[in-house]
Parts: C-alpha cells; sequence; structure tokens
C-alpha cells in the first residue's frame, strides 16, 4: 500500500511507521488501553505528513489492533480470541490466531490421593491416585489464561513420569489417550488475589471460566478448568436444528 502515488520513499516510510507501531503493539511494550501518540506527534516524529500517519492508523484500526475514538484519540485494543464451545481448542493456536507469541510455565505439578471434592469434579471413586497441574499460559508478555488440571492416574499412568516441561498438560494428554466424550461448563467469576496475580489483572475483575471433563474407554481422564480475564476471551457454538424438532430461526 502507498501513500502518495509513484512515490517509493513516501510508501517504505509508510510500511517502516506501520511496522514500528505494530512491532511495539505485538510485543507488548504498548500493552491493551495504551494511548497511541496523536497523528500530529507521529507525524513529526517520522518527519512526515499527518496523512500518511493518519493511513497507517486506519489499517491498524481494520487489523483489530486500536480503536479509534474522536477527540479522545487511539488506543490499543485488548486482544479477543475465540475458541468453539463444542471442540476442545488448542490454547497455542488461539494465541497465534492473535499474531502473538506463545508460551506457557508450569507453576507446580503433584501427586496425590483425590480428595471428595476431586471425586465430584473427575467423576471417580474416593481414595484414587491423581496428578494435578498448574499452568499459566501467556500471549506476548501478558498472560493469557490459568490452567488448573486434574489427571486420572488410574487411566493415564503415564501421566506420573511427565514433567510437563515442555509440553502443556492439555496437548500431552490428547497425544496419549483418545477421548470419546467431553463436557464443558461455562461461568463468570470475580478473580480472587490469587488470580488476580497470575493473570495481572485487578481483584474483583470479572472472569470466564471453562470447566471442562473428557471421557476415554477406561474411564474419566481429565478434568480442568480455564480462567480467561473476561474482556480478552469470546465463545462460539456453531450448531443445526434437532432432527426431531421443527426448524425454527
Amino acid at each position: 500500500m502507498t501513500t502518495k502515488t509513484g512515490s517509493g520513499k513516501e510508501a517504505t516510510l509508510h510500511q517502516r511507521i506501520l511496522r514500528d507501531i505494530e512491532s511495539r503493539i505485538l510485543s507488548g511494550e504498548w500493552p491493551p488501553g495504551y494511548r497511541v501518540p496523536f497523528e500530529v506527534d507521529l507525524a513529526t516524529e517520522y518527519d512526515c505528513s499527518r496523512m500518511t500517519v493518519n493511513k497507517v492508523m486506519t489499517e491498524l484500526a481494520k487489523a483489530g489492533l486500536i480503536e479509534r475514538h474522536r477527540k479522545a484519540g487511539s488506543f490499543v485494543r485488548q486482544p479477543q480470541a475465540q475458541s468453539a464451545v463444542l471442540e476442545i481448542h488448542d490454547i497455542e493456536a488461539e494465541v497465534k490466531s492473535l499474531g502473538l507469541a506463545y508460551a506457557f510455565e508450569l507453576v507446580r505439578k503433584a501427586e496425590r490421593v483425590a480428595s471428595a471434592d476431586d471425586c465430584r469434579l473427575l467423576d471417580i471413586g474416593e481414595g484414587a491416585a491423581l496428578a494435578e497441574a498448574l499452568c499459566i499460559h501467556f500471549a506476548g508478555e501478558r498472560p493469557f489464561c490459568i490452567e488448573e488440571r486434574l489427571i486420572n492416574l488410574a487411566v493415564v499412568p503415564e501421566a506420573t513420569a511427565s514433567d510437563f516441561a515442555g509440553m502443556p498438560p492439555g496437548r500431552w494428554l490428547l497425544r496419549q489417550v483418545p477421548w470419546t466424550t467431553a463436557e464443558h461448563k461455562i461461568s463468570a467469576v470475580s478473580a480472587e488475589a490469587e488470580t488476580a496475580r497470575m493473570l495481572r489483572i485487578a481483584k474483583g475483575t470479572a472472569c470466564l471460566v471453562v470447566e471442562r471433563r473428557t471421557w476415554s474407554g477406561q474411564g474419566p481422564v481429565t478434568w480442568v478448568r480455564f480462567t480467561y480475564p473476561g474482556d480478552s476471551h469470546t465463545l462460539v457454538a456453531r450448531f443445526t436444528p434437532a432432527s426431531n424438532q421443527p426448524d425454527r430461526t
């Protein structure tokens, strides 16, 4: 894209400004909510016309990287990830769909005997052997979600030997055990102190929680809870009418 017909110099400058601002946003240097310098200030910084800057800002807005507000200025948008309610989604793929680098941190992994609460969550008998893991997934430099997971060692004994150092537990499980049935539960909660600390948000911030249980032919495999900052994630469901119900729109 060029800003002046036949002007290669102007086109090159346009691309440089665009790359510079994209880099600042995607790297986290300009985090969500950051007010982008005014067009007149950017024009001065890059020694170019305000029209060139305006076209760059228009492209950034179309790409969903910034929001433009009349008089107030332009602000970095909060990335919005989407995942399908009826699918087992991959968090790394979600993050990369936003154009951000993915990483995860294993906070802890332990093995223990199932408590009464664990039995209710995982649909197993009390006293069963479990592995539990706590992870934080990152989008760029910012926490994307928290993963709390229980694994039934009677069905997946290999989890005892895995430290999940190089692969998130969810992806590791999908490679180990084909699941046959899954259940999703979706809710909204206010972030408690520890959740807020891990997600780097204010205590009490609205969060989206997705709980999942999966089963294989051998029994319950895993229970997991993902906690997302509420303004950064969207769930999507696609479905068709039941065959025995009249078509309604």
